[in-house]
């Protein structure tokens, strides 16, 4: 069983070594003066030597169904535009609706969300689940698809994509955060509670990738996946979360910081008027914040494993009412370190134009 994550890990880092030398010789490289940097250029984005890694051994290790086409062609299509984008900035609108594409073929073609367990069952007469198959909408290719549960679908797939990608302030970030995410979802599906070992090797394939990727990407970086790679993994972190049966809760704790901070951030960015959508300024994210208190890249990585890893490993055995408690708990400790990080003489997120008169 060991074997093939290690091939996995084995094959990215040896296309990462090669992407050293072959991606200057091709002109791939990043845009450091674009950014204000003084260092010269590092290959860029690497994020497509996992794609294609992936996808390799996804094809191995699935049987060819319509579920496992339908990963691919998105995994396809993603890779393409995020490629292009990295490359030549395209318009934000653009992104979205690609990104809201991808959701669709992945609902469509069977990886769905069908109950959510509700964390307050009990309370004010809730029930144990919230269903989302009550109501189903008939299409040509695809015969009837539960609308509810669509709509839950490519939103949760839309956020695990832009959480990871809007966390990308700092190389290496993304790639371990996703490497304990990954791990985390392949314990869980050897559980009990899952038993799903075909789902944990795909996850074990990943987190390798993952793994592979960090060695490269870790500060000082000698390559950077881009948008190519931030978006991939968070597009499988969402789809793993599907097919072990929407355990949206444990994924929602292990990303916790990166979701929490990016809904943080919207709340920001809305309260201004601006577009949520629209990149990130200096001070916004909790990554950029830190650094400006005078942390390290390494310290503030370390801060974000430490926390996925924690949460990620009390999912396990926590039931859905204490998973709720425990995102309550991480909540408070994102918004903790917020207030810690801010400006002398701002006002927290919460409270930034609220006047007390």
């Amino acid at each position: 069983m060991i074997l093939v994550p290690l091939s996995a890990f084995a094959l990215c880092v040896l296309l990462n070594h090669l992407a050293i030398s072959i991606f200057p010789k091709l002109k791939l490289l990043d845009f450091p003066v674009r950014y204000g940097l003084t260092r010269s250029p590092i290959p860029y984005p690497t994020g497509i030597l996992a794609i294609l890694t992936f996808i390799l051994f996804f094809s191995i290790l699935e049987p060819i169904r319509m579920q496992s086409i339908g990963v691919i062609f998105a995994v396809l299509i993603l890779g393409i535009y995020t490629f292009a984008d990295d490359r030549t900035p395209l318009p934000s609108w653009m992104r979205i609706v690609v990104q809201a594409l991808i959701a669709i073929i992945i609902f469509a073609t069977g990886s769905r969300i069908y109950t959510i367990t509700n964390p307050l069952e009990g309370v004010a007469g809730f029930g144990e689940l919230i269903k989302l198959d009550t109501f189903d909408v008939m299409t040509a290719g695809f015969g009837p698809l539960p609308f509810w549960s669509g709509v839950f679908t490519v939103f949760w797939l839309m956020l695990t994509i832009n959480a990871l990608n809007w966390f990308d302030g700092i190389s290496g970030q993304v790639s371990s955060l996703s490497a304990i995410g990954f791990m985390t979802i392949a314990f869980l599906s050897l559980s009990s509670r899952v038993d799903q070992p075909e789902l944990a090797m795909i996850a074990f394939v990943l987190s390798a990738i993952a793994f592979g990727c960090l060695l490269f990407d870790f500060p000082p970086p000698k390559v950077l996946m881009g948008d190519t790679g931030a978006m991939f993994f968070g597009l499988m972190l969402g789809i793993l979360t599907i097919y072990s049966g929407g355990k949206v809760a444990t994924a929602f704790l292990v990303l916790g910081v990166p979701l929490i901070d990016s809904g943080l951030v919207i709340i920001s960015r809305l309260s201004k008027g601006r577009s949520p959508f629209k990149g990130s300024t200096s001070g916004e994210h909790i990554h950029h914040r830190l650094m400006e208190k005078g942390w390290s890249e390494r310290k503030v990585i370390f801060m974000t494993v430490i926390l996925g890893s924690l949460f990620g490993v009390t999912a396990l055995f926590l039931s859905t009412k204490e998973k709720f408690v425990a995102a309550v708990v991480l909540l408070l400790i994102m918004i903790s370190l917020r207030l810690y990080s801010r400006k002398p003489g701002s006002y927290p997120i919460c409270v930034e134009k609220i006047h007390w008169n």
